[in-house]
């Protein structure tokens, strides 16, 4: 069965744009979804953590142990208006990620794919960072779980910032017939964005599918303000017959300055069918499938 192509809308959020209140965070998503399905996008996809943007409304002097429950709190709040902005449009929403309880004072960072026809893939981000996991931090849990959901014809997946810089989730990922990787990331230098979006062109070149990382650009307003370098792209194989053999379908350059809401990344018409082919029917010119090293013998020189 052959995929359909779709245009896909990666939001690069001005984490700067400093909302005034929850209603306007939602109003904003509802603009974005109209700009996107105005462009013929099927789905648009936020970052993770664009939660931080909203910050600057908190309490004065929250403390960053605190940060955690207080964007989770809001959250909870704001994502079934989101799942019911996301039908309405009739465009899927990768609403980022956000902080969720999970009980017993526990959080996780969580990303919510909400679709049109009122499913929810929900995945957690597997491996945390060191300032994810710190107890006088955001003091996360990992998940421990990846799903996968087929909408349109097509097999995504949610790989969340650090998670798609692990070889063995990438090894895990690769039986699994993927079409489409979405990867929310956040990251704070140069250095984090071009491991992310390297390790994401990597993996659209393993698994034979297209992948599609977003992040969050600009300092956040506070005190002292946290810087954001990010951008967004949709990677696919770099294979002749496909985005002219350069793994590239668009791609924005990575960044630390935003103006207005951020940039919309929009991708026309991503050869999902094209990429299924290859994987599929052996198309591809040297690929060769899920590749297992179980039968190399690992030896020392000497």
């Amino acid at each position: 069965m052959s995929a359909p192509d779709l245009t896909l809308a990666l939001l690069a959020l001005n984490m700067g744009y400093a909302p005034r209140s929850m209603a306007e965070v939602r109003d904003t998503v509802a603009d974005a979804l109209v700009r996107a399905g105005d462009q013929g996008a099927s789905l648009l996809a936020l970052p993770e953590y664009w939660c931080e943007a909203w910050l600057p409304m908190a309490p004065r002097g929250l403390a960053e142990t605190e940060e955690i429950p207080w964007m989770a709190e809001r959250a909870d709040d704001l994502l079934p208006g989101l799942a019911d902005l996301a039908r309405e449009a009739g465009v899927a929403l990768l609403a980022g990620t956000v902080p969720v309880a999970a009980g017993g004072g526990r959080y996780r960072n969580r990303a919510h794919l909400f679709l049109p026809d009122k499913r929810v893939l929900i995945q957690d981000k597997l491996s945390l960072t060191p300032d994810e996991r710190d107890p006088e931090s955001w003091n996360l849990e990992p998940g421990t779980r990846l799903d996968v959901v087929t909408w349109r014809g097509l097999r995504i997946a949610v790989v969340i910032c650090l998670d798609v810089e692990q070889p063995s989730l990438a090894a895990r990922l690769q039986g699994l017939d993927l079409d489409l990787v979405l990867v929310p990331t956040d990251t704070g230098r140069p250095s984090g964005h071009g491991r992310v979006f390297g390790c994401a062109r990597a993996r659209a070149v393993e698994l034979m599918a297209a992948v599609a990382p977003v992040g969050g650009v600009g300092p956040i307003p506070l005190d002292p303000p946290r810087p954001n370098h990010s951008a967004a792209a949709v990677y696919v194989p770099c294979e002749m017959g496909i985005a002219g053999g350069t793994g590239v379908v668009a791609e924005a350059a990575g960044s630390d300055a935003s103006e207005g809401l951020g940039t919309m990344l929009v991708a026309r018409d991503v050869p999902f069918g094209a990429v299924r082919a290859m994987r599929r029917e052996g198309e591809a010119e040297v690929w060769c499938g899920a590749w297992d090293a179980g039968r190399i013998t690992i030896g020392e020189v000497a």
